[in-house]
């Protein structure tokens, strides 16, 4: 369909070469306005939610904490002066260096393994998933899991099964001896008899601090040693748990119904040295033979009484920086995984099947031919994760307890903290502010460069 064209006057010839050029040039202007006219609210709030505040930072990292008194750049003198500040550089260039390299090998790996399973889409779905989780409801799962308590930290739970399987764990550690009979606590926390004693004698320990429920399973009813049945050689005794079910007795004294201590670890010591070792029995038994003549005394050992394993202080100053990265793996993964595979998708099949014809196998293809065909697409989303890693502030402000804050924070953290958390200086904080823009903008550069030659 041809548009309708209008009669022309009579005597009226085309128009001139000048007055067409006229004509363009005013239906440009007409579009430039109109385009303005459109453009011209989001320019407006792009200034006012952008542009105005990043100068502004800029003018106030000049100021002091008052913003009344120019300072000039003793701001950006102190940054790298500050010990807190210093270290939030040193774990932010561990964020930088550790993070993206993780998660773009570990989106690599998966993208490629994906496309090998039967069921990729519901695999690719399941890892993508944390990505829906906001990060303050990811700092929040990931603190629970992470605590140092086995009954609310998961993972120190699986810690502490696994340990408990290999090494037995302490039989009493709430136990301590029953003041004014016979036991006094030395200093590495084990009890010795504060009385000599020789061989052909009986001793009786009684114990407190344990509830009749936290007993071994196999403990049986304490009895006491019968005098007279001790040989010449020999030192027995029993070790109890001094408190009769329902109240009542007497301390110091076996009563009926008081319970024995089994496995307690007992030995025999003469001159600050351990002549015989050996455990209780089920009522709280023991006895060492073959000793010689001489004085003795009682030891209950220190392991009897160690508090159990806690497993593993996840969030304490050493680890807690891998920890979060931890949690920041698991989140982001499915988004490099996501990105690569796309990328993966788009490869030539041709290249691949030549190679795989001219004998080549699967580790090869990897390295010679997948890898650097998805340069481009690697690259992209490194330095992505790096502007990203350089800006991470729930992930260290949530997980973090406060006591490690400062051995976790970062520059975006330190940058809260000092301006907004209790340091009341937002001079400064406008400084790390323009430094962390200073060190996203090579990499933010760095991208669109790539985006629009690949345009």
């Amino acid at each position: 369909m041809t548009a309708p064209t209008l009669p022309k006057e009579k005597g009226a010839g085309p128009p001139s070469p000048a007055a067409r050029a006229e004509q363009v040039r005013r239906a440009r202007r007409r579009g430039r306005v109109v385009a303005l006219l459109f453009v011209f609210p989001a320019l407006l709030l792009l200034g006012a939610l952008v542009v105005y505040p990043v100068l502004f930072s800029v003018g106030r990292s000049f100021f002091d904490a008052s913003g009344t008194r120019f300072v000039g750049g003793d701001n950006y003198t102190e940054i790298f002066h500050d010990p807190a500040t210093l270290k939030a550089i040193r774990n932010t260039t561990i964020w930088v260096v550790v993070a993206p390299a993780l998660l773009t090998g570990l989106g690599l790996i998966l993208a490629v393994l994906v496309e090998k399973v039967r069921w990729a889409t519901a695999f690719k779905l399941l890892l993508f998933m944390p990505m829906a989780v906001s990060f303050l409801a990811a700092g929040i799962i990931f603190r629970l899991a992470y605590d140092e308590d086995p009954d609310k930290g998961v993972l120190n739970a699986a810690v502490v099964s696994v340990h408990d399987a290999f090494k037995e764990s302490p039989a009493y550690p709430s136990a301590r001896a029953r003041e004014g009979f016979g036991l006094t606590e030395g200093r590495d926390g084990s009890y010795l008899t504060n009385t000599s004693l020789s061989p052909g004698s009986t001793v009786t320990l009684p114990m407190v601090g344990v509830l009749p429920k936290d007993l071994p399973g196999g403990a049986s009813p304490a009895r006491p040693v019968e005098d007279g049945k001790t040989a010449a050689d020999e030192l027995r005794g029993v070790v109890y748990l001094d408190f009769a079910p329902g109240g009542g007795g007497t301390q110091g004294k076996i009563d009926p119904g008081e319970s024995g201590m089994p496995g307690m670890k007992v030995e025999a010591v003469r001159d600050g040295h351990t002549v015989a070792s050996t455990t209780t029995g089920s009522d709280g038994s023991f006895s060492f033979t073959g000793l010689k003549a001489g004085s003795y005394e009682v030891k209950l050992e220190q392991a009897n009484f160690a508090q159990p394993y806690q497993g593993v202080s996840w969030l304490g100053p050493t680890l807690v920086t891998p920890m979060i990265i931890g949690a920041y793996l698991w989140i982001w993964t499915g988004f490099a995984m996501v990105l690569i595979g796309a990328g993966l998708s788009a490869l030539p099949r041709d290249a691949l099947e030549a190679a795989r014809i001219d004998g080549a196998n699967e580790w090869q293809i990897f390295r010679r031919i997948t890898v650097p065909l998805l340069a481009p697409v690697l690259t992209v989303v490194f330095v992505t994760l790096v502007i990203n890693v350089m800006k991470v502030f729930d992930l260290v402000y949530i997980i973090a307890p406060g006591p490690v804050q400062q051995d976790a924070t970062v520059l975006a953290t330190q940058m809260w903290l000092v301006s907004f958390g209790g340091g009341n200086n937002q001079g400064l904080g406008s400084a790390l502010g323009v430094l962390l823009l200073l060190l996203v903008i090579p990499a933010m550069v760095f991208n669109v460069r790539r985006f629009r030659r690949s345009q």
